[in-house]
């Protein structure tokens, strides 16, 4: 005989009520999921909104020589993409974008409706006249408001007969590695084109300057690119597009921008004064590795450690030396050396400002009014003569060391105060060989202590073994720039 299971009758209320729980709880886990960032299905609607924004720049350059569009100083030059372009569009019956010779082409963007554009500084650098193509075709003489080198930016006005499309700045602080966004430009003068990609890489340093902070992206970027905007979905400008990698002159996949919240700040001091204004602290800085970092008896590498001071800078009157590692600065901490820059420039001169450093095995809280800071040109001493004294050789790391002497300082161009070792030999086998010590090396600093004579320095060593410490850290001058160096001890 076969039985007949019996299953529970639940009343039809019941039901009802767990159908409706069901619904509430699916509805709760889409609302507090995070935000999707999935492909879109096209960017059309975000580039029909952003075109009018997106200018081309044309800068006349009277007596020079033909320029190239302006983006990428690498790869091919204008004038064989001119004649593929020219091709081109007389395949098709068209009739090819005009360009005059002494012309340059890049991109801005409209940031005011009154006629206020960004560029790059080196779009319209040293132009005798500079005009703006609206997407309409309409051209416009523009004036250029000022212009900063330092990171590439210039301000330009145009007088509209009407109101012009304008683009808000997005905070790129909060923009994230894998980010979808969008560039519009004028690359090779096809002005309003539209390439997309994603955010590949932040803080970029492609040492163009000392305000590096760069956006990497894989939006395809080219030749006259340069100054156009970098969109975020939301329509805001995250960056602009100042440079790319690429060994042939066109577009790899890796183009950088300048992060629209350096760009915010530098265009608002153009825009209200005509000129950037920068604070300034009156220091040389070096990066803490992990070796300086032990020498330097930090727990890990951070900050910024000082290798050249300014006698007259805010830094020296503040009380900071030679030596010491700049931990944080106005509150902020220093993670590594490039940020501090940075930091200082976007300060306000004369502000008072509380600097951390680290000095002998402690952290000192010290205050330095910020001065202004102005261009000032390098100084490189010609390369010394080897010196014929009385040397001593420091066996622990690989090199022999004299006293100098008044001979020595005349030889080597020495002022008559400056006090040190000089190295006249370095073993090849040494670990000093191994960081690069040279002859003709004057070490000032041992462990950030002065060493006057070679005794000097073999205390010091013998101290740091006696210690436990695997490695010494020599402030070097050569050729009158300073340096920390981290030198690991022979066991």
């Amino acid at each position: 005989m076969y039985r007949t299971r019996r299953f529970p009758v639940q009343h039809p209320l019941r039901l009802k009520t767990l159908a409706l729980l069901g619904l509430v709880l699916s509805f709760l886990i889409l609302a507090l999921a995070p935000p999707s960032h999935a492909r879109p299905e096209s960017f059309s609607d975000l580039a029909e909104n952003l075109l009018p924004s997106v200018v081309n720049i044309i800068a006349v350059h009277d007596s020079s020589d033909d320029p190239q569009d302006r983006g990428p100083r690498t790869g091919p030059r204008g004038e064989d993409f001119n004649e593929l372009f020219r091709d081109f569009f007389e395949r098709r019956g068209q009739r090819p974008p005009e360009r005059r010779r002494g012309n340059a082409q890049g991109s801005g963007f409209i940031i005011d409706k009154d006629g206020y554009i960004v560029t790059n500084h080196h779009v319209i650098e040293k132009a005798d006249s500079v005009s703006v193509r609206l997407q309409n075709g309409r051209e416009l003489r523009a004036t250029v408001i000022g212009g900063d080198r330092r990171t590439d930016l210039a301000l330009l006005k145009v007088k509209p007969s009407s109101e012009l499309s304008a683009v808000k700045f997005g905070d790129s602080d909060t923009a994230r590695i894998g980010d979808w966004v969008m560039a519009i430009g004028n690359p090779f003068g096809l002005g309003g084109s539209v390439s997309a990609g994603i955010i590949s890489a932040r803080a970029r340093d492609i040492r163009s300057g000392p305000y590096d902070d760069f956006i990497q992206t894989d939006a395809a970027i080219n030749r006259g690119n340069s100054g156009g905007p970098l969109f975020n979905m939301a329509g805001e400008v995250v960056g602009v597009n100042t440079a790319i990698f690429s060994p042939s002159g066109g577009s790899v996949g890796i183009g950088f921008s300048i992060p629209s919240n350096l760009v915010r700040n530098i265009v608002d001091q153009l825009r209200t004064g005509g000129e950037v204004r920068r604070g300034w602290l009156g220091v040389g800085i070096q990066n803490v590795t992990e070796e300086l970092a032990e020498g330097l008896r930090l727990d890990k590498p951070r900050g910024a450690l000082v290798s050249e001071l300014n006698p007259d800078g805010p830094a020296s009157k503040g009380g900071v030396q030679q030596g010491d590692v700049i931990l944080t600065f106005d509150g902020r901490p220093v993670l590594e050396m490039r940020k501090l820059p940075r930091m200082v420039a976007e300060t306000a001169i004369g502000k008072k400002v509380r600097v951390e450093v680290w000095r002998k095995g402690q952290s000192q809280n010290l205050t330095v009014v910020l001065g202004e800071l102005e261009d000032e040109g390098t100084v490189i001493a010609s390369a010394p003569e080897k010196p014929n004294a009385h040397t001593k050789i420091i066996a622990d790391i690989g090199l022999s060391v004299a006293e100098l002497n008044n001979q020595m300082r005349k030889e080597y161009g020495f002022a008559q105060e400056q006090t040190g070792l000089v190295v006249t030999s370095v073993d090849p086998a040494g670990t000093a060989a191994e960081k690069n010590i040279r002859d003709g090396d004057l070490i000032i600093e041992v462990d950030q202590e002065k060493v006057t004579c070679p005794d000097d320095m073999t205390k010091l060593i013998a101290q740091a073994k006696k210690s436990g410490y695997r490695v010494v850290t020599l402030l070097v001058n050569r050729q009158g720039q300073h340096t920390w160096v981290a030198v690991k001890l022979k066991r």
